[in-house]
């Protein structure tokens, strides 16, 4: 029996004249696709940014429809005002959620923080004090209490081994229970007027605020820490693989106990910019805005599993969570409506990110 000794080719002459050289069998592939799934496919790249984008303009333009004043001076100013806590709150979220974890209690680490700097600066405008120092001095003590409390959040869940969403949950009683302690469950006032300068001047013909450029600030830092520093990629690969990432010498709880530390931080920056624009704290501050921080990271693309996510990502959901918001009260739909409203586009965020992964083929 003789043997066929001709060797054998990926394609035959009549298959090579018909491919061009330049394209490879994989891009042949995807240009073979129908054009709505190359569509789909280009929206899902980025990591999604470009659905995410064209779901915030649809968003706007339906609600400018519906409530055509959303268009306005006066709604940027509150949709930007009320993104700039919720985009601050994401952020921090952001990073627990790509290390792994979840933080329950940014909203009363944000009330928290708010509360301690407000009774510190009433005391001292009561011990004459000048104001400048006096608003410094409270700045501080928010940023103080709000680090403190992540710190004590990062601790509890490295060291004694008990699950974030436990832990997490149990400083949101925390924070809310020392919040009405300090208030006596009312606002607190009698601040420095000099507050309502920082929380409320406004830039560029009044369309920008400090609190808003203050959130850009934040948001390019911690954009840069993410993608392109140390700091950034072990969040990324503890969040991934935490057992390998202690055997490759990453020193995971500490780095853990910094990212609960950022979270905190930055809900207690929000809650000095929510004093500042209201020159007095409440100790309802910061009730539900958890589940917006929450719902702001999820739909910029974090994985509640961990190790996937981005800041542009969730600046777009924490737009959208606005929009959404902002949109609800002027097109007349009750207040406590928009919790419902969110938490639908919780889980509707998390089956279309899995549908684009499948879709895409990116995983």
């Amino acid at each position: 029996m003789s043997v066929d000794q001709t060797p054998r080719t990926s394609a035959t002459a009549a298959e090579r004249a018909v491919i061009p050289a330049t394209t490879s069998v994989r891009t042949l592939g995807r240009e073979g696709r129908p054009r709505w799934r190359r569509a789909v496919g280009w929206l899902g790249s980025h990591d999604g940014d470009p659905a995410r984008v064209l779901i915030l303009v649809l968003m706007i333009t339906v609600i400018g429809i519906i409530a055509p004043t959303f268009l306005s001076k006066a709604s940027w100013l509150a949709t930007s005002q009320a993104a700039t806590v919720i985009t601050l709150l994401a952020i921090g979220q952001t990073f627990v959620i790509i290390a792994g974890g979840i933080d329950l209690s940014v909203g009363a680490v944000l009330a928290c923080s708010a509360m301690v700097g407000a009774v510190t600066m009433r005391q001292l405008v009561g011990a004459g004090v000048d104001p400048t120092l006096t608003i410094a001095i409270g700045f501080a003590a928010s940023l103080a209490t709000g680090t403190l409390m992540g710190l004590i959040n990062g601790l509890v869940i490295t060291k004694l081994k008990i699950t974030p969403f436990i832990v997490t949950l149990g400083m949101l009683g925390v924070g809310t229970g020392t919040t009405n302690i300090l208030s006596g469950g009312t606002e607190v006032v009698g601040l420095p007027a000099q507050l309502g300068a920082i929380g409320n001047a406004g830039l560029l013909g009044g369309w920008l605020t400090v609190p808003v450029l203050v959130t850009i600030v934040v948001a390019v830092v911690a954009a840069l820490a993410l993608s392109r520093t140390r700091f950034g990629m072990r969040t990324y690969a503890i969040g991934s693989n935490n057992g390998a990432s202690r055997r490759a010498g990453i020193a995971v709880d500490a780095h853990l106990v910094r990212v609960y530390m950022l979270s905190g931080a930055l809900a207690s920056i929000a809650g000095v910019l929510l004093v500042s624009r209201f020159v007095g704290a409440s100790p309802l501050a910061g009730q539900g805005a958890e589940l917006s921080a929450i719902a702001a990271a999820v739909i910029g693309g974090a994985s509640l599993t961990g190790g996937r996510g981005s800041i542009v990502g969730t600046l777009v959901g924490a737009a959208i969570t606005a929009v959404l918001q902002i949109g609800l009260i002027l097109a007349g739909v009750q207040s406590f409506w928009q919790t419902v409203a969110i938490g639908i586009v919780i889980v509707l965020a998390v089956y279309g990110d899995q549908l684009r992964i499948r879709l895409s083929g990116d995983r």
